[in-house]
């Protein structure tokens, strides 16, 4: 594990977000125009979505295999983020890449992020997603067509909690307009790792 930041050749940056709030497209986006940054696939216990690949989108992970590698120690942060439903950022999606000056992205939970921030300090620049509202996110949820209006509530219900973290974060780019996000976000990005 490493622990002292001065010494760590790569940067981070955190991309967190409410879900629907448009993160992961901002998120592929600006880590596609970067050259200099490298992202982090995390694990997951839930199920693949349609057109996501073990390794790529997440590692797709059974519960028991979660909590073997909780008890192991092997996450960088974890949270159950829903019941059942873990999300994690592996040391070893980590810590290699970080040593050897490369800088990395992070697409985690509102937890994961202040965690991971509170591990890397200065080294670590952590960026909120912030819908224009909580009507246009539940919009953008009914929109998408991937969960059923239970589910719906229950991300409006963390929505709105993780709205309320949003202020511990280093930045905050409201994504009202996708390409005007998208470019305040590059911005946001080149500039810490260039500085």
């Amino acid at each position: 594990m490493i622990t002292d930041n001065s010494r760590i050749p790569g940067k981070v940056v955190i991309f967190s977000a409410p879900s629907g709030s448009g993160k992961t497209t901002i998120y592929n986006r600006v880590k596609d125009l970067v050259d200099n940054l490298g992202f982090s696939v995390s694990a997951t216990s839930r199920p693949p979505r349609e057109n996501e690949e073990n390794g790529k989108s997440y590692w797709f992970i059974t519960v028991e295999q979660f909590m073997e590698k909780i008890k192991n120690d092997e996450f960088v942060e974890y949270e159950e983020v829903y019941p059942g439903k873990f999300y994690g950022t592996l040391k070893s999606e980590v810590e290699e890449k970080l040593m050897n000056g490369i800088n990395l992205a992070f697409d985690v939970d509102v937890h994961g992020a202040l965690k991971i921030k509170r591990l890397y300090g200065e080294n670590a620049l952590a960026i909120f997603i912030q819908p224009p509202s909580i009507d246009e996110l539940r919009r953008r949820l009914e929109l998408r067509g991937t969960d059923s209006k239970e589910v719906i509530e229950e991300r409006i219900k963390r929505a709105t909690y993780e709205l309320s973290r949003s202020g511990e974060f280093d930045k905050i780019v409201v994504n009202d307009d996708l390409e005007t996000a998208v470019k305040e976000t590059y911005e946001l990005v080149v500039n810490f790792l260039n500085a």
